[in-house]
């Protein structure tokens, strides 16, 4: 009869893995002062015959426990990561959905919205950057993101009882609910009342957190490269209010001299949001099985709402829409854009004192980028017929390069025009420097039948009106520089 493990045997190998990994990391920190203690010895100057074998020898012993501690710490993540989703295997005894979310403390919302993130169930449909993107918010606490929130929010609606009641919602203007839907539905109102996301009494059903653009969007799932390239926060306000500086000029000094005011100059940029509304189409024939339906609505709410804001990002400058970042640096007075030398042309030099005139703090930082259209970046390639600068970086690479900086292109912004005028051209900055404030939470009405516009007949289809919150503004405006048209003045 085969023996049955006990709980002593089972945690037999973690212990040795656990005394395996602490021994060959305090074996590094040896080696390391051993070779630490060789080179005090040798007071600068080149190693003797029996030091420099003791060297080698420490150094290839060294690179090997460098390479046992990786292993041993990838073998303890796949542990835990193992452990983590067989735990997620709900059963009544650890079922995150147990008990009401609104009375849970702050560490049990975080780990029970995790596990579910984890699990075949909940987040099959995500990718691995949209599970950290939802970690990050649920661990965000700050005067304008509340973590806490958003996790009683996403254990509210991905209840599986609130999760079958959102799509008899989505599929029907007069769902009949289960009386365990009907206390999910519930539940989820109550919620989302505490957070002030959307209005109830208009209809909308807040969309499940994670099929919800507003947090599960991320730079790789987007094809808006402003949205990819600036600093973007999920917030669960309305109004993201934060600190801006230039930094602190520092300065040596004689000794004994005293400090000079070295004190920064600091800015409180607020960005609003706004609301967002889109009308999404879809075909009767979606899917109904959770994992199916999770990941078509995710990608139907997702696709306007990127393209909303690939345009309002760029050019917005109305008071109920974001600040864009394009007519922002165009309306600056300092710095103030300038001027191509010449009227519908762009020449090298109006490219090099551009980058020039960006300080070099930010010319240097990952985060900088250049953007434009395509037909002037078309006519920057031309410049290469006469300055090889232009002809190695801005073709050598899939994404397009220029001084080493990435250059997407953004058609929203202005082609070269044949004359005067003031059109913003080109612009290369820290795009760190711009901020999108989402407000998290979407929410959702079903529209039951679309009509043909010429013959008033159904056409098979169904649609969703879907609202969200979000803002955006330059939150430094000494991170970028802006080539425009010269007007000819």
């Amino acid at each position: 009869m085969t023996k049955k493990k006990t709980d002593d045997d089972r945690d037999e190998p973690a212990f040795e893995r656990a005394r395996d990994l602490t021994a060959a990391r305090e074996r590094v920190t040896q080696i390391h002062e051993e070779m630490g203690v060789i080179d005090q010895e040798a007071g600068g100057e080149d190693l003797d015959e029996a030091a420099q074998r003791s060297w080698d020898d420490l150094e290839a012993e060294l690179k090997f426990r460098e390479g046992e501690v990786r292993a041993l710490e990838r073998s303890e993540r796949l542990r835990a990561s193992r452990d983590r989703w067989s735990s997620t295997q709900f059963s009544p005894q650890n079922d995150p959905f147990a008990d009401d979310p609104r009375t849970l403390s702050g560490r049990a919302v975080y780990d029970r919205s995790m596990a579910v993130v984890d699990s075949s169930a909940g987040g099959r449909h995500l990718r691995d950057d949209q599970k950290e993107q939802v970690q990050h918010v649920l661990r965000t606490q700050t005067g304008d993101t509340n973590g806490e929130l958003v996790g009683r929010l996403l254990l509210a609606t991905e209840n599986p009882h609130y999760r079958s009641a959102f799509q008899k919602i989505a599929a029907s203007q007069t769902p009949i609910f289960t009386p365990e839907e009907s206390r999910a539905v519930e539940q989820v109102q109550l919620i989302k009342r505490a957070m002030s996301i959307g209005v109830d009494a208009s209809g909308g059903f807040a969309v499940p957190v994670l099929i919800d653009p507003t947090i599960i969007l991320t730079a790789q799932g987007s094809e808006n490269d402003i949205l990819r390239l600036a600093r973007v926060e999920t917030i669960t306000n309305d109004t993201w209010r934060g600190l801006s500086s230039a930094g602190v000029s520092w300065s040596f000094k004689a000794e004994a001299a005293p400090a000079g005011d070295n004190s920064p100059t600091i800015a409180q940029p607020e960005v609003a949001t706004h609301r967002a509304d889109g009308f999404i189409p879809f075909s009767i024939e979606i899917g109904m099985d959770w994992p199916g339906f999770a990941e078509q609505m995710s990608g139907l709410l997702a696709e306007g709402y990127d393209e909303l804001l690939a345009e309002k990002l760029t050019t917005g400058s109305a008071a109920d829409e974001p600040d864009g970042l394009i007519a922002s640096l165009a309306a600056q007075s300092s710095p103030a854009p300038i001027e191509t030398a010449t009227s519908g042309a762009i020449a090298a030099g109006d490219i090099y004192g551009l980058w020039n005139a960006l300080p070099q703090k930010y010319r240097r930082r990952a985060s900088a980028a250049w953007l434009s259209s395509t037909d002037v970046q078309n006519t920057i390639r031309q410049l290469g017929t006469t300055d090889p600068n232009f002809t190695v970086d801005i073709t050598q690479e899939a994404i397009p390069r220029l001084f080493g900086k990435e250059y997407p292109m953004n058609d929203f912004m202005a082609d070269l025009p044949a004359g005067a005028g003031s059109e913003a051209l080109l612009a290369v900055g820290d795009f760190k420097g711009y901020l999108v404030a989402q407000r998290a939470g979407m929410t959702v009405e079903f529209i039951p039948q679309l009509f043909d516009t010429t013959n008033n007949r159904p056409t098979g289809q169904r649609g969703w009106f879907a609202w969200a919150r979000v803002g955006a503004g330059v939150v430094n405006p000494q991170a970028f520089r802006l080539l425009v048209n010269n007007d000819g003045v």
